[in-house]
């Protein structure tokens, strides 16, 4: 689930964003399909913010604010940590979630994965958007259950969005042409630039498009991903037509809070990859049923979208599609058991975000500080 910069108004001309001298700051390592480096740099604090010393005596728990999760997830292997976490085929149970009737909601992710345990507790208030508050804000707690200890709590908004584009982007290295360009984002929330680099950093994209429904939010958004990425080499532009920049990409990645067909299937073109990472609800549809039918479906897990994700199970509802009209989930990916068939094939990954995938990057996020607290002098928390 992915805040949306949702509003009124197309921009009316397409404007094209200057690329930056900066060094390239997302590495694709082609053997291993790593996400390095997709840290916003800019933000990170260089000298004066050294990171907590890990708790193992008892005492108050790490915590890791937003700017220390992104310097500790700097350059880490997040794509290989995921990959490797969901070969176990992890079981998450479904989110538990309570709404009031203005929108606002209070949702809840356990998981356990011995020798850890982690709990997300989530609150989304869409009308904080365009406002100086997040629309989802929370924490995760990583717990050690060998001992009961818990080792950290970390901002759960920052560590959504590293693992929703780590999942995203793992999902297109198996399921993207190996020769995809051109990016299409839709949606100016907080997890877009973080979107741009994963899949910048698993497929030669040389153009990202953004639009939103706001041009000023789609303006901002597209500023951020220049800021994020780093690459002289890629052009990022804003969109003035919504069918216009799905049918230009090559890989269409949606992360809205949208309740109708967002995307139209005879707006895809061959060969596309939909990347579908902001509905969490059954009320919520970014694609319609023709572009469902289209394209070979795959979800992060099947349980968890089957009950939760409207992109499914409204047109199960209505008989348009079966359950069993998913091909396969993220731990067959993850194992290579399951990919693209043909340079023709249109794909659509659908992820409703699981509690699995977020410890999996809180373990990684807890072990890359515990290894710099230790390179720095401060005790380690001992596990591996």
């Amino acid at each position: 689930m992915n805040d949306d910069g949702h509003g009124t108004g197309p921009e009316q001309v397409c404007r094209t964003y200057p690329r930056t001298g900066r060094t390239a700051g997302a590495e694709f390592d082609g053997g291993r399909h790593a996400l390095e480096g997709v840290a916003d740099r800019s933000r990170v604090p260089t000298g004066g913010s050294a990171m907590t010393e890990p708790s193992t005596d008892g005492s108050a728990p790490l915590h890791l604010d937003a700017l220390q999760l992104r310097r500790v997830l700097q350059d880490a292997p997040v794509v290989d940590s995921l990959i490797d976490f969901f070969r176990s085929r992890p079981v998450t149970p479904l989110r538990q979630r309570l709404a009031q009737s203005d929108g606002r909601e209070l949702i809840v992710m356990p998981i356990i994965s011995a020798p850890y345990s982690g709990v997300k507790m989530l609150t989304v208030v869409p009308s904080n958007a365009g406002s100086q508050h997040p629309v989802i804000a929370g924490l995760f707690t990583l717990v050690d259950m060998s001992n009961g200890t818990t080792l950290a709590t970390m901002d759960a908004s920052e560590l959504t969005a590293w693992r929703t584009a780590g999942v995203a982007a793992a999902a297109a290295a198996r399921l993207a042409r190996a020769d995809a360009r051109t990016l299409t984002l839709l949606g100016a929330g907080h997890i877009i630039p973080y979107l741009a680099a994963a899949h910048a950093a698993v497929r030669p994209i040389d153009k990202v498009i953004v639009w939103a429904r706001r041009a000023d939010a789609a303006a901002a958004a597209a500023r951020h991903i220049v800021e994020r990425l780093g690459r002289p080499d890629i052009e990022v532009e804003v969109a003035a037509d919504l069918e216009t920049a799905v049918r230009k990409g090559d890989i269409v990645s949606a992360a809205t809070r949208a309740t109708n067909g967002l995307i139209e299937g005879r707006w895809l073109s061959a060969g596309a990859h939909v990347d579908l990472v902001g509905g969490y609800r059954p009320d919520m549809r970014e694609i319609d049923d023709a572009g469902l039918l289209r394209s070979t479906v795959y979800v992060d897990d099947r349980v968890a979208v089957l009950n939760e994700a409207g992109d499914l199970t409204d047109p199960i509802s209505r008989g348009v599609v079966t359950q069993e009209f998913v091909k396969g989930d993220f731990a067959d990916l993850a194992l290579a058991q399951l990919g693209r068939a043909g340079v023709e094939e249109i794909t659509l990954f659908k992820s409703v975000g699981v509690a699995a995938s977020d410890l999996a990057v809180a373990i990684l996020a807890w072990r890359r500080h515990a290894g710099m607290a230790s390179s720095s002098g401060f005790p380690s928390d001992g596990i591996n």
